[in-house]
């Protein structure tokens, strides 16, 4: 197999005319699309409606190129849309492709893998519980088996689309007799995302299961997993899961490697992630090297203790903005400065998902000669 990874601009949430464009020109086979990704201009809270429309948007540009239903695209395709580009940050999608492909390889040499799950739809009351950790844990390995990646060691990060609370839900629930993780719905996608992130970290070993249960789902901040990014929205129930890796069963001429940013501006990680790839950053990346990126995941997290490097930060104490819109604007702006780029892939919430106030960053790049 071989991966392909597509990044288009996007005017607004319902701009599917690049991804048309490239599907007219040969570029993208739309049947051979895996999963998109994409980063919406909606503020990224529960009422952020941008994803839910930029997936149908995308949905219906499948269907209509593919002759297929959105229904059938939707079973076959992750759809993973991350609202919030404040700051610098582009609008943009990725679209990853899978084809079948005989290049050989030098014995031992590892591209880029795709690999894609999806757990069942959760109940309200599952939501930030332990059956969303265990299930998603299982929808990682179901995904890094397909992918054929052999090792933990080789993924390098781990796309989680998942579930959040609303009204309706919660009543829905309690209307059957049960209690949910939360009564806030906003608070309920840090939950989600945590849970999540948590089953990844289950899944790739960072994280045993003996240490793992409901009550320890954003509270305990010692266990996170260096490779999950997890985004919550509305217009799902399941979670759908991407792992992205290296497998010597795939061939072309991607990359993927990884860092973990210990803060928010923490550019040495991305300095990881890069010559993980095989790129060597002197401040900002050279043009021509910048060229070989083909797409940056990240998350971005404000930390709780209130303090970046010992100076304080006002993130959390703004009562008009949540501090998840700030830190994407924050770490955007710091790793574009790095790329030279804005159309970065920084999604906010990093519940678990790295150390308090830091949170993981991958790179895909093409390989160098």
């Amino acid at each position: 197999m071989r991966a392909y990874v597509h990044r288009l601009p996007a005017s607004a949430p319902d701009d599917a005319s690049a991804l048309l464009a490239a599907i007219a020109a040969g570029t993208i086979d739309p049947h051979r699309i895996v999963a998109i990704l994409g980063k919406t201009e909606g503020n990224g809270c529960v009422n952020d409606f941008t994803r839910g429309f930029a997936t149908h948007v995308l949905k219906a540009a499948i269907a209509e190129t593919t002759r297929r239903s959105s229904e059938e695209v939707g079973a076959s395709v992750a759809f993973v849309m991350s609202g919030g580009t404040e700051g610098g940050l582009a609008p943009h999608w990725l679209v990853f492709e899978t084809r079948p492909d005989e290049t050989l390889l030098a014995a031992g040499d590892k591209r880029l893998a795709i690999g894609i799950g999806m757990t069942r739809p959760f109940a309200p009351e599952e939501i930030g519980r332990l059956p969303q950790i265990t299930a998603t844990g299982d929808a990682v390995r179901q995904a890094m088996q397909g992918a054929a990646i052999a090792s933990a060691d080789d993924v390098h990060y781990v796309q989680v689309k998942c579930p959040l609370l609303t009204r309706a839900r919660i009543v829905e629930a309690q209307r059957r007799g049960c209690t949910v993780a939360t009564q806030d719905t906003y608070e309920s996608m840090g939950y989600s995302r945590g849970a999540s992130a948590l089953g990844v970290a289950l899944a790739l070993g960072e994280v045993t299961g003996e240490k793992l249960s409901d009550a320890v789902v954003c509270r305990d901040w010692s266990l996170w997993s260096g490779r999950a990014g997890t985004s919550s929205g509305v217009e799902l129930l399941e979670n759908q899961v991407m792992v992205v890796g290296n497998s010597a069963a795939w061939h072309g001429d991607l990359v993927a490697g990884h860092g973990v940013m210990r803060d928010a501006i923490d550019v040495d990680a991305a300095v990881m992630a890069l010559q993980a790839v095989g790129l060597q950053p002197a401040r900002q990346l050279a043009a021509e090297d910048a060229a070989r990126v083909v797409a940056v995941l990240v998350k971005a997290e404000p930390s709780r203790s209130g303090s970046i490097r010992g100076r304080r930060h006002t993130m959390l104490d703004d009562s008009d903005v949540p501090g998840t819109r700030h830190a994407r604007a924050l770490v955007g702006g710091v790793l574009a400065g790095v790329f030279g780029e804005t159309e970065l892939f920084v999604s906010g919430g990093a519940e678990h998902q790295g150390p308090d106030g830091g949170g993981p960053i991958a790179v895909i790049a093409r390989c160098g000669e």
